[in-house]
């Protein structure tokens, strides 16, 4: 899975707004909290409002705060506020997809990468993250040694 930057931003903003026990927040707190560039978060905040993910408010007490409880938003509905489906080949769903021959139960692998990651996914909230209290479908697998492994080719 590739976690565009934009996704990384939005979560990182919201759990910044989710730890912030709804009070509005600036841009500005936002960006330096996080070390976001402004800019790119001003852009970030707007798709999340039109998303419905924050309100904001103008003027001196103004800001940006979260448009549901924390424990109602999952980082899948950011991930698709920002980037869309979680997965898909080539921009189609996967069970819309058809392979010829050999390659036929390929559509079957990318349907069941989807359900791994919405069973992470939709399970962890900004609340979870705010309060550094991932469930069990994180901790489980983020405390096997070989999760941290990163990826290195293996040479012929």
């Amino acid at each position: 899975m590739h976690v565009s930057a934009r996704a990384d931003y939005a979560v990182r903003a919201l759990v910044e707004l989710a730890a912030a026990d709804g009070g509005p927040l600036t841009r500005g707190q936002l960006a330096a909290a996080q070390q976001i560039p402004l800019t790119f978060l001003s852009n970030i905040l707007q798709q999340l409002k039109t998303a419905g993910l924050v309100n904001t408010n103008r003027g001196s007490d103004g800001g940006y705060w979260l448009a549901r409880a924390p424990e109602r938003i999952t980082l899948a509905d950011v991930i698709r506020a920002m980037d869309g489906p979680l997965a898909h080949v080539r921009g189609e769903a996967p069970e819309s997809l058809t392979y010829a021959g050999t390659a036929a139960p390929l559509r079957d692998v990318w349907i069941a990468v989807r359900a791994s990651l919405r069973s992470i996914l939709e399970h962890v909230t900004l609340a979870d993250v705010a309060r550094n209290a991932l469930p069990a479908v994180v901790t489980g697998p983020a405390a096997d040694p070989l999760a941290w492994r990163p990826y290195a080719r293996e040479r012929a």
